[in-house]
């Protein structure tokens, strides 16, 4: 419907289903406007609030309803660290695990690759289950990537190494776009993840050492929070609650999880006005 068209019609009491709830990122899970709009909804005129029903709030939709490839990389590369400022400091579950890790300086730097193969009309998450005899992590779900090496010139590059290493994907299948919030491990890693575009079409070839297979799951799978659970384990002495998501009989959790959810509230309180 055009907004000409749009103006011939009133406008409903309210563009949300049932009360409206902010987000933290300051809009109503619902209908996306914000509180002020909500307040001075009754006031609008009929104009104004067309405007916002078709012109504006559509653009505030969450990502993980489904939009485009152009807008969804364009977005991404808003929300995301630039490429040419990776964040530093702590961890962004630093507070979390203050108590159980090593001073910052000892952490070990290292970075994965949060790779979304780009098929135009959807987008997968290129994943892999680490082999069951590792030292650390073994047999869980996470992305390529491992520690950073003297001769890497910079987290980028050590993404790159790393996924080319693990999985036999080349940096030529790959479009850097930016970094997401670094993550500490409890196996002492500083973790950058480099969130990238893949081209579609690339051959897998497993370091079977370290990696058991390789596969892909729906990105909107990852930013539906109705997918996204918690739960408790213990380490040390202590309850940690950690960020699962249960995907095709899938249980991906822990350090990936987070990062997943990283990215999806990033998305989220990116928005397009």
């Amino acid at each position: 419907m055009t907004f000409l068209a749009a103006t011939l019609k009133r406008p409903p009491a309210t563009p949300c289903i049932g009360v409206c709830e902010l987000a933290g990122n300051g809009f109503c899970v619902g209908c996306a406007r914000t509180g002020e709009e909500i307040s001075r909804w009754s006031s609008m005129s009929e104009a104004e609030r067309w405007r916002l029903i078709y012109e504006v709030l559509p653009l505030r939709k969450p990502v993980r309803e489904g939009i485009d490839s152009a807008a969804l990389f364009l977005r991404l590369r808003r929300a995301l660290h630039a490429l040419s400022a990776p964040p530093t400091g702590p961890g962004l579950n630093h507070a979390e695990l203050a108590d159980l890790l090593p001073a910052q300086s000892q952490l070990v730097p290292a970075a994965v690759l949060v790779g979304l193969i780009d098929y135009g009309d959807r987008q997968t998450i290129l994943l892999t289950r680490r082999t069951d005899h590792l030292a650390h992590h073994a047999g869980q779900i996470s992305f390529p990537g491992g520690r950073m090496e003297t001769s890497d010139t910079g987290p980028v590059n050590a993404a790159l190494r790393e996924v080319l290493e693990e999985v036999g994907v080349g940096a030529e299948w790959i479009e850097p776009i930016g970094f997401l919030d670094p993550f500490e491990t409890i196996s002492n890693y500083r973790v950058l993840p480099l969130v990238a575009r893949l081209r579609p079409g690339f051959t897998l070839a497993l370091q079977h050492n370290e990696v058991a297979e390789a596969f892909e799951l729906p990105l909107t799978h990852f930013l539906d929070p109705a997918r996204a659970g918690r739960r408790d384990i213990e380490y040390r002495g202590r309850l940690r609650s950690i960020h699962e998501f249960d995907c095709d009989g899938r249980r991906v959790w822990g350090a990936t999880a987070t990062m997943l959810i990283n990215l999806r509230d990033r998305l989220e309180a990116c928005v397009d006005v």
